[in-house]
């Protein structure tokens, strides 16, 4: 049985060939290049061959061979191929296709295979919509996706579900996978005898970023711009790619990725780093708002008072952008990544909060003493509210004597200063008006 059984032959003999990608895709788990979750003497491996690989979500970005490990295992399992889009599909085309499994089973005995692209797409009702057909046996399920089966795909679904995750192509497999479409004959570009500079493999590799299809892409560009026997060069490469689009999604992982690795470079000192994830997300359409907003948020988490003016650069920084717009917003967010980087680090300030925090939720909900409580009616002044408040600029060093929090949170350091920059000064300042408030001099 082919690979390919389940697919409509072409409509005419002499019908334009099939994309270079679509030519080359992996026959055998042999061919399949990259993907250590399917290496040779791994379960999933194994599971594949013996045809018991069940019900799959395969998470990965695009071109890394989700939907070719989805023909694979119905290959193997001796299964109808059958592909469904989230994006045109709904509950109705569910029943369908379920019903047409069915079908078919009674015909000639052999199980479907459901292949459902982008799976994440879906809603709840129409994720629980497998689920009966899943767990009867009907259909085995294979889902595919680019976003976090955690958060993309129901629990009711991904607990029926085996998630493999399929990484981009390394280096190596797509330097192969290059050579072995000028190579092969049959069904590559092989017949016309083309060559490949090595520097042009490299650059392809890299431009690639690990993604199969997308390298294909562009040898087959090249190649439509060459005469049999010629070279492809670097140049003809980079022109292929001169339109590429850089991987990111909005609302996903590689978003939120993108962001994290700016922010913890920041936090990390790294300025080369901070610029570097800073533009590739700015390039790839992360919004100059929510960058800033990161700024802003790595300035007083990871800086604090160790720089008071991180801060306000930040700040600065997102109020420019949010005036100017992109191109023009990436020299002030620049500017400020720059200055976050190289500034001294400190998280008291955010220690100090979590410490309160915890103090608030977790003990008594102390009074409020009562020399700091108000005294605005007669009541309160017989009460005692306000009384014994010292009013600290009538002391002479502007610091009253007086307990400002209650008995039982006495010498709690909820912020404790550090020895980077201009903390020094803050503990210096901290412990003097900690001795005036004593009364120690």
């Amino acid at each position: 049985m082919s690979l390919f059984d389940d697919l409509p032959p072409p409509a005419a003999t002499n019908a334009p060939l099939p994309p270079l990608a679509e030519r080359l895709r992996p026959r055998t788990l042999a061919e399949f290049l990259g993907q250590d979750a399917v290496a040779e003497g791994r379960s999933l491996r194994q599971a594949i061959e013996s045809g018991r690989a069940g019900s799959l979500l395969l998470w990965g970005p695009p071109g890394v061979g989700k939907t070719t490990l989805a023909l694979l295992i119905a290959r193997h399992a001796n299964l109808h191929f059958q592909p469904f889009s989230a994006v045109l599909a709904g509950v109705a085309q569910v029943r369908e296709a379920v019903a047409a499994a069915q079908a078919q089973r009674q015909r000639d005995g052999r199980g479907t295979l459901l292949f459902v692209d982008e799976i994440h797409r879906f809603n709840k009702a129409q994720q629980d919509a497998f689920l009966p057909h899943v767990e009867k046996g009907e259909v085995v399920l294979v889902g595919a996706t680019t976003e976090n089966p955690s958060f993309a795909v129901n629990a009711a679904l991904l607990s029926r579900c085996r998630v493999v995750a399929l990484q981009p192509l390394p280096p190596a497999a797509i330097a192969r996978l290059v050579r072995a479409a000028l190579a092969d004959r049959e069904r590559g570009l092989g017949p016309r005898e083309l060559a490949i500079e090595d520097a042009a493999v490299e650059r392809l590799v890299a431009l690639a970023g690990g993604d199969a299809r997308r390298a294909l892409g562009c040898i087959e560009a090249c190649a439509a711009t060459c005469i049999d026997r010629d070279t492809i060069t670097v140049a003809m490469v980079v022109e292929a790619f001169q339109h590429r689009a850089l991987r990111h999604d909005k609302a996903g992982d590689q978003h939120y990725d993108l962001l994290s690795a700016l922010h913890k470079s920041l936090r990390n000192s790294d300025v080369q780093a901070a610029v570097y994830w800073l533009v590739r997300g700015l390039e790839a359409g992360v919004d100059p708002v929510h960058a800033a907003r990161r700024l802003v948020a790595m300035a007083a988490e990871d800086i604090g008072l160790a720089d008071p003016m991180a801060l306000q650069v930040a700040v600065a920084a997102q109020h420019a952008a949010q005036f100017l717009g992109l191109p023009e917003a990436r020299l002030p967010l620049a500017e400020a990544a720059i200055y976050l980087a190289a500034a001294p680090k400190s998280n008291g300030v955010l220690r100090a909060v979590t410490a309160a925090a915890a103090a608030v939720h977790d003990g008594p909900q102390h009074p409020v003493p009562l020399h700091l409580r108000n005294a605005v009616t007669a009541l309160a002044h017989e009460l005692g509210h306000g009384g014994g408040y010292v009013h600290a600029h009538d002391t002479a060093a502007g610091v009253a004597r007086m307990p400002c929090l209650p008995p039982e949170l006495q010498g709690l350091p909820f912020f404790v200063p550090g020895d980077r920059g201009f903390e020094r000064k803050v503990a210096e300042r901290m412990a003097e008006n900690d001795r005036l408030r004593a009364g120690d001099g």
